[in-house]
């Protein structure tokens, strides 16, 4: 086996928390609803998940840096956390078109 590539494991963490169909919808849903967070009973209704099932995937996606959680009263908000999400595309298109940065401009599409 080769040796993985130098800061490969956030990527890795990152990737493996996707790769399930409800995870996925679930850090879709928190992108597109945005930074000031989402309720995780509000995400259950709006996929018509339940509640513990929310829960344990929302944690594997949290372990992951996926997503942050902020209380507040007696409701924990999820968002997406940006900022690993930013790392993970950088470690993918690192030395992207050999170094050439302007090949790869309009890859990613910024962040609104």
């Amino acid at each position: 086996m080769k040796q993985p590539l130098d800061n490969s494991a956030p990527a890795i963490d990152a990737f493996s928390a996707l790769a399930h169909e409800a995870r996925l919808a679930i850090f879709r849903l928190l992108v597109q609803r945005g930074p000031e967070g989402t309720p995780a009973m509000e995400v259950g209704r709006l996929l018509d998940l339940k509640p513990s099932t929310v829960s344990g995937h929302l944690a594997t996606l949290k372990r992951a840096g996926l997503v942050t959680a902020e209380r507040q009263h007696r409701e924990v908000l999820y968002a997406p956390n940006f900022d690993t999400v930013n790392g993970v595309v950088r470690f993918l298109l690192q030395d992207c078109c050999g170094g050439d940065a302007a090949a790869c401009a309009g890859v990613v599409i910024p962040v609104k």
